[in-house]
């Protein structure tokens, strides 16, 4: 159902972008990747307006239409103790302005049954201390899924997925790494893949507006001192 489509990704060179763009070339679609790194489409910061015009402008020359796009590049992560004004404007820029941006650029050049997918984060729900710029960023991505959802009602699908610990190393996570989840283990990039071509897919033409978490239910699991191989250390 894909072949011939086209499939924007950002951050499509490594990691869980990586693994999209893969599975969308592996059912026949043509990707165009903009990436901060080495890709064979289009290397560029997306934080940088002018980039994002020049990159959809050349989407739009090389194939005319989008049938999906995927907002994946992840901003930095900082937090209150080192952030500096200028860190936490670019983890924003990144995280919700540019895909808003590319959504707006995309606009009238959507195809019948388009579908736009966020990458946010299950960090959109729950923080770590000292990560203020990467999960408001998350947060703000969540949000704008549903506000565009509304907004192209009737022509784009737009939805967002919130990955948990997702390894893109290979490392292979046992002990209370993997206990922590209810599923067994941590995440692979092919879990988000999978999800990103099924949402993209005609089977989930019902499907808008939604965030969808996958976690391995982490989530969902509360840990206290002596569960799961989790024991609470104190200083001193």
């Amino acid at each position: 159902m894909f072949k011939d489509k086209i499939a924007v990704v950002t951050g499509g060179a490594n990691g869980i972008g990586k693994a999209i763009a893969k599975q969308f070339a592996a059912l026949g679609a043509k990707v165009a990747v903009i990436d901060i790194k080495e890709n064979g489409y289009f290397v560029g910061d997306i934080a940088d307006k002018a980039v994002l015009e020049r990159f959809a402008a050349k989407v739009i020359k090389d194939f005319g239409c989008v049938d999906f796009l995927i907002n994946n590049a992840p901003p930095a992560m900082h937090g209150i103790a080192d952030c500096t004004y200028e860190q936490f404007e670019n983890a924003l820029a990144v995280g919700v302005t540019a895909p808003f941006y590319l959504a707006k650029l995309f606009d009238k050049h959507f195809a019948n049954g388009a579908s736009i997918i966020n990458i946010s984060s299950s960090r959109d729900r729950q923080s770590q201390p000292n990560t203020e710029s990467y999960t408001a960023a998350k947060g703000g991505i969540s949000a704008l899924t549903h506000a565009l959802a509304v907004s192209l009602a009737g022509r784009v699908r737009v939805n967002s997925i919130s990955p948990g610990w997702i390894d893109a190393t290979g490392t292979d996570y046992g002990g209370a790494d993997a206990a922590q989840h209810p599923a067994g283990r941590v995440g692979k990039p092919e879990d988000i893949a999978e999800m990103v071509m099924f949402l993209c897919s005609d089977r989930a033409g019902f499907i808008t507006g939604e965030n969808i978490c996958i976690d391995g239910g982490m989530t969902k699991q509360m840990i206290y001192h002596g569960d799961h191989g989790w024991t609470l250390k104190t200083k001193g």
